[in-house]
């Protein structure tokens, strides 16, 4: 009878701590906007392959940039075709592929003539499925679904073939690795600052889940580990990562803003649901792609690539 009830007990206690911590998870993801958990865990995985790409060979990064690019495109035409616009995603991906291949081959030139090719062929593939009346494309949407599709173009291809150029540059994998840490830095700073103290809202139409308190917890942890980083990777000195801290804290805010806005403007929620705890690809990489343009620039300024 003993054992029994000292079972019940234990029974009893374990249930009460689950139910505790499936709260305090239930609070932090209604106050963050993610599920914690499967957000580390998809984070620890991706962070993996990441590292082992950039660091072992610079031409599996480029790959997996190719890969993460097609990805994301694809699911941003098919967000635009919930609002009526028509992306074609088979299209979009070549074309971005183009651009990704023009500066792994050619650098920032063929980065820039890949975009004007890409842009060609997006802009003739949608015109020929506007002749095909089977593929029920109206012609009257034509003009706004070839600017649509460029927009898309742009603003996941031309952005993240930067992280291209950065790669393929003297110690380039540490510059890369410089923007994804900081970038991370920024978001791990505003989550962990916005929960914890978070009380005024700094675009409650846009990101209702931003916080002044958590812009200001980013721009520490930004700017202590572009510092960190600065000197013990990049062998440069103390200031130039407080740069890339301030540069990485507004692109990465800004990039997160404008992705929110777009998917206001779309009406979803999540680009896609691939990502456990995080949504689509492209919602992880909305801080990177303008990140990558403003440290791009600051190596560019440095003379490093």
């Amino acid at each position: 009878m003993a054992g029994s009830e000292k079972r019940d007990e234990i029974r009893s206690a374990l249930e009460s701590t689950r139910a505790q911590l499936e709260a305090t998870n239930a609070r932090i993801e209604a106050r963050a906007g993610r599920n914690l958990v499967f957000a580390i865990a998809s984070g620890v995985i991706f962070g993996g392959v990441f590292l082992a790409s950039l660091l072992l060979v610079k031409q599996l990064f480029v790959l997996l940039v190719a890969a993460l690019v097609g990805i994301a495109l694809v699911e941003l035409a098919s967000a635009f075709r919930i609002s009526g616009r028509r992306v074609p995603r088979i299209g979009v991906v070549l074309a971005g592929l183009i651009i990704v291949a023009g500066a792994a081959i050619w650098n920032a030139q063929g980065m820039l003539l890949g975009l004007f090719a890409g842009s060609l062929l997006l802009t003739v593939w949608r015109l020929f499925e506007g002749l095909v009346p089977r593929w029920e494309a109206p012609p009257k949407t034509v003009v706004r679904d070839v600017f649509s599709g460029l927009f898309t173009l742009v603003y996941v291809a031309f952005l993240a073939s930067f992280t291209v150029l950065l790669v393929l540059a003297d110690n380039g994998e540490w510059w890369v690795f410089a923007l994804v840490l900081v970038v991370v830095s920024v978001d791990v700073g505003a989550y962990a600052a916005g929960v914890t103290l978070g009380k005024h809202k700094m675009t409650p139409r846009i990101s209702p889940n931003k916080t002044w308190e958590g812009f200001a917890g980013a721009a520490v942890v930004a700017a202590a580990a572009g510092v960190l980083v600065s000197i013990f990777a990049l062998h440069q000195s103390w200031w130039v990562g407080v740069i890339i801290g301030v540069v990485v804290l507004f692109t990465a805010t800004g990039g997160d803003l404008t992705e929110s806005l777009i998917k206001r403007n779309l009406g979803v929620k999540d680009m896609s649901s691939w990502i456990p705890g995080h949504g689509g690809f492209l919602d992880r990489l909305d801080s990177l792609l303008p990140s990558a343009v403003g440290v791009y620039g600051v190596a560019l300024a440095l003379g490093v690539v």
